[in-house]
């Protein structure tokens, strides 16, 4: 049942980084594919001629396709060599992105994020388990710093580099721009992924075995609860940076500049300091990132102010995919591809959830209401963690 995703050290001598840097890349690529619209989200509404709400739900939909992909990639691959399943994933995104620059209305356009949705859930809910796989335990932790420093780079660079690209040549041509990228990446997993055959064959009952256990179960909810309070205020910052804080393209590139950027701190933080037991740092995202969020409630009229909170944020964002994916390893050793399955489905949803329930907030209230709204989930998220200690297994 449980896939046996550790493997013994002499079986790996030497740490397979070439193939962690290439993972690296091509979270990178799923970082800018799925959030790109959120620094878009004005110029697609127009071109597509929907509400700045609907076109939210095209990060919401592939959310929806990420759970469903997550939750049945391990049973659906069965016996597939890992490597080759990756590499089908990062085709699925290649695909995704050329109907998405090409859509010619709403339906294809989210027909493009769907197929994106798969590619996401699925090659979250193993990355993980491969790295788990790639490197000796000891180094884990900086393995999965490594590769989500992908996601700092894609956080530093995509939101406003297609934030002022989609300025000057339109939002389409940003899309475009993105798949010669995940070609060479797609080349990249053929030639430095190691083959990785499947252990054993996975089915439901060892996620179901996971979701018995009270303090994984208790995880799973507070890194939901975190995400989703995350990510409430990020699809939705473009228009608040309009709207409250007055930025034009350029002030809500270089906005989006620092957000990301500061991500690179993160990475650099948790891949040096995140080691032994995570308990006492798993409140931390929703804490820090919940407080900028009221930062920018109270002060975000101010681009000094808003820029500090975003850089805070930023660096956290990143910090934080380590933080929880680093409790995931230690606490679902003995089930890893079926804890990252549940992990990757709940993040997702707790995404999902957060773009449609933000997008609603918006449309009916104001944006403010969608700001409170993901401050309220960061305070129950702290609620639960409390120290952290009743998210651990048993010694």
């Amino acid at each position: 049942m449980a896939v046996a995703a550790v493997s013994n050290e002499a079986s790996k001598p030497t740490a397979a980084w070439g193939a962690v840097m290439s993972m690296a890349l091509c979270v990178a690529m799923l970082i800018a594919s799925e959030f790109m619209p959120v620094s878009l989200l004005t110029p697609m509404a127009e071109g597509l001629r929907a509400t700045e709400g609907q076109t939210g739900q095209a990060i919401s939909i592939s959310g929806l396709f990420a759970v469903a992909s997550s939750m049945v990639i391990t049973t659906v691959a069965g016996t597939l060599n890992r490597k080759w399943v990756l590499v089908a994933m990062t085709a699925f995104m290649l695909v995704s992105l050329v109907l998405v620059a090409a859509a010619p209305n709403f339906t294809v356009l989210m027909l493009g994020r769907a197929l994106l949705g798969i590619c996401i859930g699925g090659f979250w809910a193993l990355a993980t388990a491969v790295i788990m796989r790639l490197v000796p335990e000891s180094e884990v932790p900086r393995a999965l710093a490594l590769m989500y420093g992908g996601q700092a780079i894609a956080a530093a660079f995509a939101a406003p580099i297609g934030s002022y690209l989609g300025g000057l040549f339109g939002w389409r041509a940003v899309f475009w721009a993105l798949t010669p990228i995940v070609a060479v990446n797609l080349l990249w997993h053929v030639t430095a992924l190691p083959s990785l055959p499947a252990r054993q064959r996975q089915d439901f009952r060892t996620m179901f075995g996971l979701l018995k256990r009270p303090y994984f179960l208790r995880g799973l909810i507070a890194s939901m609860l975190s995400w989703g309070s995350a990510f409430t205020m990020f699809t939705y910052l473009r228009p608040f940076m309009e709207q409250v804080t007055r930025a034009d393209v350029t002030t809500l590139s270089i906005l989006l500049l620092v957000l990301g950027c500061a991500g690179f701190v993160g990475t650099w933080a948790s891949g040096r300091f995140v080691s032994g037991s995570v308990a006492p740092l798993l409140k931390f995202p929703a804490l820090l990132m919940g407080g900028c969020t009221l930062g920018l409630l109270l002060l975000g009229g101010s681009v000094v102010a808003a820029g500090l909170f975003l850089a805070l944020w930023g660096a956290m964002n990143t910090a934080m995919s380590v933080i929880w994916m680093t409790w995931m390893s230690q606490n679902a050793d003995d089930a890893p591809e079926a804890g990252g399955s549940l992990m990757v489905a709940a993040i997702q949803a707790s995404i999902l959830l957060g773009a449609v329930v933000g997008g609603l907030l918006l449309d009916a209230l104001s944006i403010f209401a969608t700001f409170t709204g993901s401050v309220v989930l960061a305070a129950i998220g702290i609620a639960v963690i409390g120290n952290g200690q009743r998210l651990l297994k048993p010694e």
